[in-house]
């Protein structure tokens, strides 16, 4: 199974922008998620859905203006970004996995990753 990401690009501070992820065949997983690595920083958690239900988390820096979503039927994952600051510049992850509620916001409930894109935050 491949995870692919797209959407990434250059928006200006207080500008949207959709990031895709398709998985080019059902995962099996339970949680898909957003992750973000800025430079010379460690790769954090964004946001999280449940495949099944639908249930959502996101991190602080994020909630409010950020958004994911998915569509089973054809296995994708969305995160629709507003109100974007500079400090939301870095490669975007997107991810899948048999996680569970407690781990679906830790690098380690996840085993399959996408390949990133960028977003860039002008200010």
């Amino acid at each position: 199974v491949q995870l692919q990401a797209s959407g990434g690009g250059l928006v200006e501070a207080g500008g949207s922008l959709r990031l895709s992820c398709a998985a080019s065949e059902r995962t099996g997983s339970t949680y898909m998620a957003w992750f973000r690595q800025a430079p010379g920083q460690e790769r954090e958690f964004v946001a999280t859905i449940r495949w099944n239900g639908g249930h959502t988390y996101y991190a602080d820096s994020v909630k409010g203006r950020f958004t994911i979503s998915k569509n089973n039927a054809i296995n994708a994952v969305y995160l629709q970004m507003n109100s974007l600051k500079p400090e939301d510049t870095a490669v975007y992850y997107c991810a899948a996995g048999r996680s569970i509620m407690s781990t679906s916001t830790t690098l380690r409930g996840y085993n399959l990753w996408g390949q990133g894109t960028l977003v860039t935050v002008s200010s």
